[in-house]
């Protein structure tokens, strides 16, 4: 499967009292399908997942599916730091109707690169939907190199990795790699990193999964849609026109500044699931200021 544009790590909206907000989720996405993207991840890092229980977690996946009905791409977050984990969340996100799944490397456990390996072919073994892998070493405590993520690349099923390390050196050797092997056109690198999303897709890079969309899906996808069309003069233009607010959606650990944003714009979202607080009233007030700034109040 190509994977290709704007693709959104949704936020899980909450009623007060911490329910998952059905409704409030269905209106979201709705909102980001008029938007343009070209799909909705549920249930990942954004949506909360270390805080959903696993009934919770395959609902969400379950109402994504359901909302979307076909219109755009679906990819279900099926990750977990125990294979047999992930692969039930993989093989229940299938029969649910999931385009593909996002599976995360193994965090706490640190298992060697070949243990990564093994995990992803596990996985992808024993499913008929394109994985989607997602290296995050700020989360994990893992950092998948090259040489990793090349022998990643050439299971079948797995078709595009989120890169999330925050290296641009690191996505040069990679597309270099992939090339070398002759991965380049079945195997698509995304941004998992907002702020380079630009600079990874000028270096071959062919979209994004974007926590900042959430707030501003509108100049994401008009940004991606420029790259993928060669404007590079008006991609940059509108990268410099969100490189605030992307900066002030991560000021505070993902997702607490993007559902403030959402709550202050009026989109559902609700509270946050302990341990993360809410944000601090002086970045409150620096987010409110860039949410206008960007006429998004």
């Amino acid at each position: 499967m190509n994977f290709e544009g704007t693709y959104v790590a949704m936020v899980t909206p909450f009623t007060e009292n911490e329910e998952i907000d059905e409704e409030g989720f269905r209106s979201n996405i709705n909102y980001l399908i008029d938007n343009g993207v070209n799909g909705l991840l549920g249930a990942a890092t954004t949506g909360e997942s270390a805080t959903l229980t696993h009934d919770e977690h395959k609902k969400v996946i379950e109402i994504l599916i359901d909302e979307v009905d076909g219109r755009v791409e679906t990819i279900a977050g099926a990750g977990s730091n125990s294979t047999k984990e992930a692969l039930d969340l993989v093989e229940f996100s299938e029969q649910a109707g999931a385009d593909a799944a996002l599976v995360i490397t193994p965090y706490y456990n640190k298992p060697q690169p070949h243990g990564l390996i093994d995990h992803f072919k596990t996985i992808a073994d024993a499913s008929d939907i394109p994985i989607i892998a997602y290296n995050v070493p700020s989360r994990t405590g893992i950092n998948m190199d090259v040489d990793t993520i090349v022998e990643i690349a050439k299971i079948d099923n797995i078709d595009a990795i989120k890169e999330a390390s925050g290296s641009i050196e690191k996505i040069n050797d990679l597309y270099r790699a992939l090339s070398k092997e002759g991965l380049e056109d079945d195997f698509n690198i995304l941004s998992g990193e907002d702020s380079l999303t630009l600079p990874i897709m000028a270096l071959g890079g062919t979209g994004v999964i974007s926590a900042s969309a959430n707030v501003d899906p509108k100049r994401m996808v008009l940004m991606v849609d420029s790259m993928l069309n060669d404007d590079y003069q008006r991609a940059m233009e509108l990268h410099y026109e969100m490189i605030d607010l992307i900066r002030a959606i991560f000021m505070e650990s993902n997702p607490v500044p993007a559902k403030t944003a959402m709550n202050i714009m009026g989109l559902p979202s609700g509270p946050l699931r302990k341990p993360l607080a809410p944000m601090k009233e002086e970045n409150v007030e620096i987010l409110k200021n860039i949410l206008k700034e960007s006429d998004l109040i």
